[in-house]
């Protein structure tokens, strides 16, 4: 079951640019029967090699931007560091609508947006502010709910930033990296992480991952971006039937 769920994470993140965890949470909470806080800290550590093995292959492609990654990263350290603190205070059914809300807007975003496969971008002062931005909300996300971030950072750097779909993927992934580490020690400090669980889940995706990053490359950039924007959906209307069943309305 868990290399079932590790494998899902794994092609979505090497497809979209992301952690898996807006797959790889609801997941663990349903199937694994995990709380909220343990499934997205486990979560988190899972996507540590995930995004790891997907930066480097989408690097080796010529996809990912060091500069820009590096620009986010810093804001995604600092915000990854923030989330895990919301994560430890925040009541369970309150970060779940938190999370179901983030994804409607993730999802009605990329289905009007129209990404372009080979936009650059030129760095400028209000692109660098908006970078750091870009990254203190991403690490935000990523400590709250257990995802990379990726589904904040790719959407934002297609449609706000304007680079091109496979760069913002692999620009994505990259920043994962750090991010992911510093929540994942921050949790594990507090006692939040099946390691074993993270262990499976995460040596799955980082090998389904490279078919993930094959379909990348292989889906029109507007197609990927309507079929993103289907699943997120389907993860949040999930989320939410589940959490008005227990009565948190």
């Amino acid at each position: 079951m868990l290399v079932v769920v590790g494998v899902l994470g794994g092609i979505l993140s090497g497809a979209f640019g992301v952690g898996g965890g807006i797959v790889v949470v609801p997941l663990l909470v349903t199937l694994a029967k995990m709380d909220q806080r343990t499934a997205a800290a486990t979560s988190l550590a899972a996507i540590v090699p995930t995004s790891l093995v997907g930066a480097i292959t989408y690097l080796a492609r010529g996809e990912a931007d060091l500069v820009i990654g590096a620009l986010v990263a810093v804001g995604g350290v600092l915000g990854s560091w923030l989330g895990v603190r919301l994560l430890h205070h925040l009541p369970q059914h309150v970060s779940r609508w938190m999370f179901i809300g983030l994804l409607v807007i993730v999802a009605v975003r990329m289905f009007t947006a129209v990404p372009s496969r080979s936009a650059e971008l030129a760095l400028t002062f209000p692109t660098v502010l908006l970078l750091l931005v870009v990254g203190l909300v991403m690490g935000l996300t990523a400590g709250l709910f257990g995802v990379g971030g990726g589904i904040v950072v790719v959407p934002a750097l297609v449609v706000l930033v304007g680079v091109g779909d496979l760069l913002a993927k692999g620009t994505s992934l990259l920043v994962m990296v750090p991010t992911t580490i510093t929540g994942t020690v921050a949790n594990a400090r507090r006692g939040m992480v099946d390691l074993r669980v993270a262990a499976v889940v995460g040596l799955s995706a980082m090998v389904a991952s490279f078919g993930g990053v094959y379909l990348a490359f292989a889906i029109p950039p507007r197609l990927s971006g309507v079929l993103f924007a289907a699943l997120v959906l389907l993860t949040a209307a999930q989320m939410a039937y589940r959490e008005l069943r227990s009565g948190h309305r």
